[in-house]
């Protein structure tokens, strides 16, 4: 049912990247600002059911909220399904500049069922979230440290409470919302823009002053003939078997000074940035000056080194001398299991390439929050395309081992890192599934990201092997020896085990601090938009993991251990280790999660993300140290 639709905007995202020029606009183009007159209908949509306590999404209309006469289900793009968005119309219809007090939606008898879903909801702190001209929803709340207002993304379904003189707890239902709608209008023009849309609710047990009579029943609670509005919670809808509620709201209609360009900033600055900015700033310094340091000891190590041994004049001199150069007929020789290697590498220049790609759109703006679901599917496209260099590469250094059999080293690349991923996700959908959440992958979407598997990302994986096969191999710069030379028993320090956990540190420390924002915007349901800082976070991550390999490998070769090849992309992938530890380390200090699913699907999930992280972390740190090897050893005379 969705499928038609994901093909479109796939459609209309290739055609984007073709032919949109490089631009500086904060919104993606093509979103443009909807003008309203007085009178006009602004239809409200509904969103997704969220908890942080539970991670598990459902559908607006899983709970006995009020219906329209037709729920019709808005176009969703392949990210919004994969995110369990399900944007849906609703029975709330406003019209601009048209306050409405005490508006009469419906009144639902609750069932057994039902006052046991909405009981659970209201235990789990499940929040409502809405939508008005692509505006999420948000609660004001003032802030006790400061004279300030935060919001908060959705309203509460409800919350738990005690009568007075009584022990028992009881839940009540927000059946009662004063929403605003802010509006900017220009003295130019004689239509609005909506820049903000905001909710209080409330819980209110409606009294019927004369007989039911559908939405023009006068209510002694809540009348605005007499004046009468819902200020307060003092007689609070308690959920209860058999007992009907009423469903009631507010509009009312604010001028602001906000601009349409700048409504969005509400959003993105919803959490206390000023920890973030100068955390981030402060790591990025201390890793630079690190980097910097660790560049600057290789490199006059290195050239006096290099001068030492080209300035040998007998060969007795050469036999005399330690180091890496003696190693230089074994430094080449083919690792074991090399295949697996260049399928691993194949696979992160494939991530390196998507990351980078969809990064630049991001910090070019083309992919804001306003458009929903588009960083992931930006991503999953970017991804399927990237599959040509995964191949190339992955045949490129295939070749250069000597290998023969392109065709299976091109199904290797295609479907090792893909396939695992796949396999998790698909059980973790089923867990989801089995909750009867609406973050379960539907059928279709399944089907979708299957084809865009076999029918796009493994042909171009094979054009790419193909292509990287046909050219003449990479040779390397000194010949190797038909016998392998005995490595020499190696000190504590240089223990592969220990090296390579050591090598992971400093990657992991010049991500750590952005990836605690990033985890919150994933897991606690904020958005991120601080893109320039992620873009620059990751370059200093590319220079830090090559950086580490190649100081700790130069180390290695000068204690004459040439088996490198793995040890070099193990250093810098490590790192995905102290990321799955820190996860582990967020869930026990940040999250509420109780629910064992719940906990399931974030190490999961977390799990994936840290495989993915080791395949590009290991991919930078093997390149870096594959060239810097080429670079010492054409740089030495070997006679």
């Amino acid at each position: 049912m969705r499928t038609p639709a994901m093909l479109r905007w796939a459609a209309a995202l290739a055609v984007l990247l073709a032919v949109a020029a490089p631009a500086a606009g904060f919104y993606l183009p093509g979103v443009a600002p909807s003008d309203f007159a007085k009178g006009d209908p602004l239809p409200v949509k509904v969103n997704k059911l969220t908890s942080i306590k539970t991670q598990l999404p459902y559908t607006y209309y899983s709970l006995p909220f009020c219906k329209p006469d037709t729920i019709v289900d808005s176009a969703e793009n392949l990210g919004e399904v994969l995110r369990g968005d399900r944007i849906e119309n609703s029975p709330y219809v406003f019209k601009m500049g048209e306050p409405k007090m005490c508006q009469i939606v419906c009144r639902a008898p609750i069932t057994e069922k039902e006052a046991k879903e909405l009981k659970e909801k209201i235990e789990d702190e499940y929040r409502v979230n809405m939508i008005l001209d692509n505006l999420p929803l948000v609660v004001p709340v003032t802030r006790q440290d400061k004279n300030s207002i935060a919001y908060q993304g959705g309203y509460h379904v409800g919350a738990k409470g005690l009568y007075s003189g009584t022990k028992d707890e009881k839940y009540f239902i927000h059946n009662h919302l004063s929403f605003t709608v802010k509006y900017h209008k220009d003295d130019n023009l004689e239509h609005s823009r909506i820049v903000g849309f905001e909710v209080n609710p409330h819980s209110v047990k409606h009294q019927v002053d004369d007989k039911w009579n559908g939405v023009d029943t006068r209510l002694s609670t809540c009348d605005p003939h007499a004046s009468k509005f819902v200020i307060n919670s003092d007689s609070p809808q308690e959920v209860e078997v058999g007992k009907e509620i009423i469903f009631t709201y507010d509009v009312r209609f604010e001028e602001s000074e906000i601009k349409w360009a700048s409504r969005w900033d509400t959003y993105l600055l919803m959490t206390d940035d000023q920890i973030h900015w100068f955390s981030i700033v402060n790591s990025l310094m201390i890793v630079l000056f690190l980097s910097g340091m660790v560049a600057m000891i290789m490199l006059r190590t290195l050239y006096r080194d290099i001068s030492r041994y080209n300035q040998l004049e007998t060969q007795e001199e050469a036999q005399e001398e330690t180091g890496w150069k003696l190693v230089h007929g074994d430094v080449f020789r083919p690792p074991t299991y090399s295949d697996l290697l260049c399928v691993y590498v194949g696979t992160g220049v494939q991530f390196f390439g998507m990351l980078v790609v969809t990064m630049i759109f991001a910090v070019l703006g083309f992919l804001s929050p306003s458009n929903r679901g588009g960083l992931m599917t930006a991503m999953l496209l970017v991804w399927v395309l990237m599959g040509l260099l995964a191949g190339y590469s992955s045949s490129r250094l295939y070749k250069m081992f000597k290998g023969s059999e392109w065709k299976k080293i091109t199904l290797q690349t295609a479907f090792l890192f893909p396939g695992v991923a796949f396999v998790i996700f698909f059980i973790l959908n089923a867990l989801i599934w089995g909750e009867k959440s609406s973050g379960a992958v539907p059928f279709t979407t399944m089907f979708a990201l299957v084809l865009l598997w076999f029918g796009i990302s493994v042909p171009l994986v094979f054009v790419g092997s193909y292509l990287g096969f046909k050219k003449p191999a990479m040779e390397p710069p000194v010949k190797t020896n038909k016998i392998p030379r005995q490595i020499p028993e190696q000190a504590w320090y240089m223990n592969p085990l220990f090296t390579i956990l050591i090598g992971g540190v400093l990657p992991f420390g010049a991500v750590f601090i952005e990836l605690f924002f990033i985890l919150t915007s994933i897991w606690l349901h904020q958005f991120y938009y601080i893109f320039g800082f992620l873009f620059l976070v990751f370059v200093i991550l590319i220079i830090t993991c090559a950086e580490i390999t190649i100081v700790l490998c130069y180390f290695q070769l000068c204690s004459e251990d040439y088996m490198w090849w793995w040890r070099s992309y193990l250093t810098s992938g490590s790192s995905a280790l102290y990321l799955f530890l820190y996860a582990g380390f967020y869930f026990f200090t940040k999250l509420q999660i109780t629910k064992l699913v719940s906990g399931i699907l974030y190490f999961g999930y977390m799990l994936l993300a840290s495989y993915a992280f080791f395949v590009l972390t290991g991919t930078i740190g093997f390149c870096a140290c594959f060239w810097f090897t080429r670079l010492i050893y054409s740089s030495v005379k070997i006679d």
